[in-house]
């Protein structure tokens, strides 16, 4: 077996054996990690003067050593291919990277197609070939997305059918006991009910500050805080609807409106919406308001400032 000891490490090393050297402790002799590896795999000595030595006894060369070998002129690994550059060890992996004799070098397809692939194989390449391979993997991914989509339209197709049904079930319990229905309304006005109690009792002390067209963006964050503080699900698209004017009633409907009957607005019993500058003003709790005052399932008035609880 042929080692590599210094200084007759070149052949080793010329010979792509570039890993990490490695140096006996007491006989100072050293080797490339690979060679001693493999020797140690027969025979547990020094390959240079028997000296008894184990794999866990090498240590890493010194960095003067390491300098050393750093230095040495190495032939290309791709000479076999054309290359006559002798690069410094330490240079070698640079020159690998760009060296134009790499039969992996990758090389751009220059007749059409572009395709990347390593030099070595772009003598049995055929873009027409490699152009019919993408089509048809192209042709199989819409057929199974298209297979996927059908799937998808029968399952929903079924579950609209099966909704359909649940609620013709429901319609015909409900017409077989009437009282059902009336059971349902009391559940919903409780939970409603149960909400509204929940919240703070609030003041308003600027009612100039009401902002009677809120944009979609703020209408979304008083969603939020409605759904946050418990508010059923049931009526919260109904009182974000009614935050705005256009559906208020009438004596809120327009500004002339709203500062004629500003005197009865003390009257509405408010509850604030956690955290915002605004209150919710329930149907439940105002029936003492007129119909041109008050909306089911309730409003929602939101302000630019003047918003306080009572405590």
């Amino acid at each position: 077996m042929k080692t590599c000891c210094v200084p007759s490490a070149a052949w080793c090393w010329r010979n792509q054996c570039r890993t990490s050297p490695m140096q006996a402790p007491h006989c100072e002799h050293a080797f490339c990690n690979a060679c001693i590896t493999q020797w140690f795999s027969q025979q547990q000595n020094c390959p240079v003067d028997r000296t008894v030595v184990t794999l866990a006894h090498l240590r890493p060369v010194p960095r003067i050593m390491r300098n050393m070998l750093s230095k040495l002129q190495i032939a290309c690994d791709n000479a076999g291919f054309g290359c006559t550059a002798t690069p410094r060890l330490d240079q070698l992996q640079s020159h690998l990277k760009d060296c134009e004799h790499n039969p992996k070098r990758p090389v751009s397809c220059e007749e059409g197609c572009g395709l990347e692939m390593p030099k070595d194989e772009m003598c049995s390449h055929n873009c027409i070939k490699h152009l019919r391979g993408v089509v048809q993997q192209q042709q199989t991914k819409i057929s199974e997305l298209e297979k996927n989509a059908a799937e998808h339209k029968h399952q929903l197709g079924e579950q609209k059918r099966d909704i359909q049904l649940l609620k013709a079930y429901i319609r015909a319990i409900r017409s077989a006991n009437p009282n059902m229905q009336n059971l349902d309304e009391s559940i919903e006005y409780n939970e409603i009910l149960e909400w509204v109690n929940s919240l703070q009792p609030a003041r308003v002390t600027r009612w100039g500050g009401m902002i009677s067209t809120p944009d979609a963006v703020l209408q979304a964050v008083i969603k939020r805080s409605l759904i946050d503080s418990g508010c059923p699900l049931s009526i919260v698209n109904d009182l974000i609807e009614n935050a705005h004017e256009r559906n208020w009633p009438q004596g809120l409907a327009t500004l002339e409106t709203r500062q004629m009957n500003r005197r009865y607005y003390e009257n509405y019993v408010a509850k604030r919406i956690p955290g915002k500058q605004a209150v919710v003003v329930m149907a439940c709790e105002n029936q003492h308001m007129g119909e041109d005052m008050i909306l089911e399932p309730g409003l929602v008035m939101i302000f630019a400032h003047g918003v306080e609880e009572i405590l």
